[in-house]
Formats: C-alpha cells, structure tokens, sequence
C-alpha cells in the first residue's frame, strides 16, 4: 500500500468523522492515526531503523535481546521452573528482541523447551517481519491481535516501547478549570487543516491544582493496559518487563512528540505518515500494578538495569571475537544503551542520553523477585 495514498484517506475520515460529531479527544485521533485498521502509521509500514522513522534498542546491538533471554531464564528458576510457560511480547516491532533473547536462553536447555512465544501485533507487515527473523527460532511461534487472547498460565512479558505509543488524553488547566483538548478543524487555516481545541466544558473529576496553562497527560490506556497484565499475574503466576521513555513520578507538561525519517514532526498533519508517542508516567503504571494485587519493582533506569544484568562483560566476551571495526561499534552500541549523560536531540537541544531517558519497571506475582532491580528491592510496595 502507498504510504502517502493511506495517509491521506485516514486524514479525510478523520475529518468526516469531526464534521459529523465534532472535535474528538486527542486520544481518538492518535489511536486512529496508529492504529486505524487500514490506514493507521502501524499497520501499513516498518517504522524502524534507519530506513523508517526511529531505532530502537533490540536494533541498536544484540546484546539488549540477548540480556532480556536471560533475564527471563532466570525468572523462570525463581517461578519454580514450570514445565511450560509462556514467553509473550508486547508489539515486537521486527522480532529482533525475541531473536536475540531466543538465542541467548537456549543455553539454558530446560527453559528453552518449556517456552511458548506469544507476540501481539495487529500490524499485518510487522508481522511478517517477524515471522522471517524468528524463522527457525527453535520455538513454537503464535501470533495474537490482543494481549487477551494469550492463553493462561505461567508467563513472562516483555514490554519494548509499547507503552509510549498507546493514547493520551491532555488536560489543560484554565482559570474556570480543566478542560480537555480535542482536535477540530481549523475554520481560519487551510481547508481541512487540524487544530487543537479546548471542550466547551470543564472536566468536574480532576481536582489537581496547578498554573493556569498546565498541561496535564493521561495514559488512560495504558493504565488499561497494565491492569489488564498484572491481574494475569496475580492469578497467574509469573512476571513482565516494561521498558520505556518516561518519568518515574506524575507531572505537569506535555510529552508528545511526533517522528517522521528520525525527524520531528507535526503530530496532528498527515495522520497516519509519522509516529506519535509520550512520555510513559510509570508512576501511574506501578498504582495500577498495586490495585491489581501484582508487586512491582522499580523502576530503574536503562543504564543501571542492563549494567546489573552484566552488559559490559557481554561487551567484552563479544569484542574478543571482533576485529578493531566491529569492537568500535560494539562500544558504540554499548554507550548509547547505557550512558546517563546528555545528548544533543533531534531539535538541537541537549537531552537525557537513552541510559537515563528509558526507565525499567518489573511487575510480578506476590513473592518473585526478578534480577536488576536489587537496588531497589528495599522500596517494593
């Protein structure tokens, strides 16, 4: 399908859609803009690496696969090693971590026979992807629309940037209140053209007090979403792993941002044709995971989790066998996964390097007490 002729078809529903019944939530747009079943930026292409849109850390070196393999090896050892489990990802993007993670843990011979993978992706092109990298896996391999539809049972899951990619809602506050922004159409802009709005009415639930301006960003459908995972696991055992971009505490700001040839883009022109994200609140996570009855466990950031799972002697057992070229890259590889320092971003500005940015955060079943986090095993709640 022709990327361009999508885009504009989703654009032109969406304005039907906003004629018809008026602005709609901003949270209804992305979803629409991601995940529209014939149009949506998710479904119609490969956004990743650098031919697409963005890279992220499976793509970047092996050894991140590598260390979630066994990461999850031995989470099964403390889960009493069930003589089956399930080994489910969450958007796997091209099956490069699941490759990678695969090869690692099948030196543990028991584990790799007791594992089931199960990827959820509604993305008909990802899918294929994956289905190519994870050919001759040495795994049962089985593909799932929603997360749901995975069967019960022991599980470990594994969340890569999945969660910056589901819907927001933004608030912002005025002097009569929150109000939600919704998306319209711009009667003084070109024809067509979106805008952002504020609801006619106040939002009588949200009693936070802030400046008049403030903007404040609900993951609605991650909280869902992470609800949904961690009553699994409390009836269920087992673990899941979430990594992602975020802040560990609920704020005041907006985190959306839009990316289009590891560029950044206009979030609400061409739907469909650019990548929109925020900011993870894994804050907001963690009390979903606790109302659910799961434990969680940290989060942590990058850098620190993938140093405690021994990423620095993987890089250099991998360098003994590289010649000077390939050692370059592998220190590359290892210091944009796990540097804490800052970076000069796609604006200009300087930012959070990717071992700050990207935060780790374990949700498991009562009384499993997963690798990486041991420096804050002191804080589980």
């Amino acid at each position: 399908m022709n990327a361009g002729a999508g885009s504009q078809n989703l654009g032109d529903e969406i304005r039907a859609i906003i004629e018809s019944e008026g602005p709609i939530g901003f949270d209804r747009f992305m979803s629409l803009a991601l995940g529209h079943p014939r149009y949506g930026y998710y479904i119609t292409r490969d956004p990743f690496g650098l031919d697409g849109d963005f890279t992220t850390a499976p793509e970047i070196s092996q050894m991140f696969g590598e260390l979630i393999g066994l990461w999850s090896a031995e989470v099964w050892t403390s889960m009493g090693e069930p003589p089956e489990i399930n080994l489910v990802e969450l958007g796997p993007g091209r099956g490069t971590l699941m490759r990678d993670a695969l090869r690692a843990l099948h030196i543990v011979e028991p584990f790799a026979r007791a594992i089931r993978v199960h990827l959820v992706e509604t993305s008909p092109v990802l899918r294929a992807r994956q289905q190519g990298t994870l050919e001759g896996c040495g795994s049962p391999v089985v593909w799932h629309d929603r997360f749901e539809d995975v069967p019960r049972g022991p599980s470990i899951i594994i969340a890569n940037e999945f969660f910056d990619a589901l819907p927001v809602r933004h608030f912002v506050r005025t002097d009569r209140g929150w109000f939600e922004r919704l998306v319209g159409l711009d009667e003084n802009g070109p024809p067509g053209k979106f805008r952002f709005g504020l609801a006619p009415e106040p939002e009588p639930f949200i009693r936070a007090e802030a400046e008049i301006g403030a903007v404040l960003e609900i993951g609605a459908a991650g909280h869902r979403a992470l609800s949904e995972i961690a009553t699994r696991l409390s009836e269920d055992i087992g673990a899941a792993l979430i990594i992602d971009y975020g802040h560990t505490e609920t704020s005041f700001g907006e985190t959306l941002q839009a990316m289009q040839h590891h560029m950044k883009a206009d979030p609400l022109e061409d739907p469909g044709s650019a990548d929109i994200t925020a900011h993870v609140d894994f804050a907001s996570l963690s009390r979903a995971a606790k109302a659910a009855a799961a434990e969680t466990h940290g989060p942590v950031a990058q850098g620190d989790f993938l140093t405690s799972l021994g990423i620095f002697e993987r890089a250099a057992g991998l360098k003994k066998r590289a010649d000077p070229r390939q050692s370059i890259d592998i220190d590359r590889s290892l210091l944009r996964l796990v540097s804490k320092g800052r970076e000069m971003g796609i604006d200009g500005k300087m930012t959070p390097s990717m071992g700050a940015l990207f935060k780790v955060l374990a949700v498991t079943s009562p009384g499993l007490y997963p690798p990486g986090f041991e420096s804050v095993q002191g804080e589980r709640q």
